[in-house]
């Protein structure tokens, strides 16, 4: 997982085409959400562009980890982290999202100097950015608490969606060799990028298709009892994976996540 990210915009490179390169966080209360997050990772918080309104980048020991931006009191969306997937032509690649069976609900517009931007959803309705560097390219350090370690699609066929990845950006597909798990990994360069984990019916109804970021911790346990102590919710409890002890949380205003502590591990991974 930390490899999936590889060097590629961790050293003033920019990440390759298909990459998750960023994460993003659209809330309501933008001042209550920092304090939540700098005391579960310790970031700390810099102004962003403001093309969509109040937007602040985490910083972790002066890195730019992830943002945060404010929604519009009369918008009443999920609240989710959003990963961003490297494009070297966002109006390309958002093109592209419509001839495959995906939505471009917003951009490509430009984010003042850091780059150019689209937020899309895939053929099954799973919202993602796309993000074309310029001065902001992306996620600057990796393999450390407090960064995104992976991120993961549910949806109901991972077959089906693999396909609307591996036209829109071409990944590399490798499904899992398991007849009960409908378990894809899409590969950039030969890298493990990011995961799509099929799940049928068992996808939530009041989520739908969606993706979820994980964020590497110190101390699973110890990470998870920090949530709750800040007022954020425990979905599923801490448990041990071949990839590291992972426990799925959210904060005070609903935003899903895992911690994930990978135990020096860098192979792709799911949060299952």
């Amino acid at each position: 997982m930390t490899e999936a990210r590889g060097s590629a915009g961790l050293h003033g490179e920019t990440y390759p085409p298909g990459t998750p390169c960023w994460v993003s966080l659209m809330v309501h209360g933008m001042a209550a959400t920092q304090d939540f997050y700098g005391a579960l990772f310790g970031w700390e918080f810099r102004p962003g562009p403001q093309q969509l309104g109040p937007y602040v980048r985490a910083l972790l020991d002066g890195h730019e980890v992830a943002g945060i931006g404010q929604l519009p009191s009369d918008r009443h969306l999920p609240i989710a982290w959003t990963p961003y997937l490297a494009s070297a032509d966002v109006d390309k690649t958002a093109a592209m999202v419509r001839h495959c069976g995906g939505t471009v609900g917003v951009g490509p517009l430009d984010a003042a100097d850091a780059g150019r931007m689209a937020i899309a959803s895939d053929s099954s309705g799973a919202v993602f950015g796309i993000w074309q560097a310029a001065a902001h390219l992306g996620t600057a350090v990796a393999g450390v608490p407090g960064t995104p370690a992976w991120n993961e699609l549910f949806t109901r066929d991972a077959i089906g969606v693999a396909k609307f990845y591996e036209t829109v950006f071409g990944h590399e597909e490798e499904s899992l060799a398991a007849a009960d798990v409908d378990y894809v990994t899409l590969r950039v360069e030969g890298r493990p990028v990011a995961g799509i984990h099929g799940v049928g019916r068992s996808l939530p109804r009041d989520r739908g298709p969606h993706w979820l970021t994980s964020f590497e911790v110190a101390d699973t346990d110890e990470a998870v009892t920090r949530v709750t102590d800040l007022g954020g919710h425990l979905l599923k409890p801490a448990r041990d994976t071949p990839h590291g002890r992972v426990a799925t949380v959210a904060d005070p205003e609903g935003a899903v996540f895992s911690l994930i502590h990978t135990q020096g591990r860098t192979e792709g991974r799911t949060g299952r």
